[in-house]
């Protein structure tokens, strides 16, 4: 009975682990998708949009050095995981307004590993 319970929780773990994003992978999404008009790091400035280092758990227009549309300013987000990826495969419908276009064309997998990159970079 005791490795009957060993072994589920076992498979239990290992199919969660699959599930979630790999950072290194996130990072070539977000090379191929978002550095265009986005940086990340210790010497991330505004482009022509914020920088997104510590994006995850940050309330929306914050960041001091980018003007943001006034929908943006009154939208009241914080951004979550799942708030997240909602905007980014649907900008306009999370934020009416928003200067932010992008066609999400990728699998759930490599949203994980985008918002686990974005997660790893506070």
């Amino acid at each position: 009975m005791k490795r009957t319970v060993l072994l589920i929780l076992a498979l239990l773990t290992h199919t969660a682990a699959q599930g979630a994003g790999d950072a290194e992978a996130g990072k070539a999404v977000f090379t191929k998708l978002c550095s265009g008009c986005h940086k990340i790091g210790p010497s991330a400035r505004s482009a022509f949009g914020p920088p997104l280092n510590g994006i995850i758990g940050r309330q929306a227009a914050q960041h001091e050095d980018y003007k943001y549309t006034p929908e943006m300013q009154a939208s009241g987000i914080v951004w979550t995981r799942e708030k997240l990826s909602a905007f980014i495969q649907d900008p306009s419908e999370v934020v009416p307004g928003t200067r932010m276009k992008l066609w999400w064309m990728g699998s759930d997998q490599r949203m994980e590993d985008l918002l686990e990159y974005l997660e790893a970079n506070k």
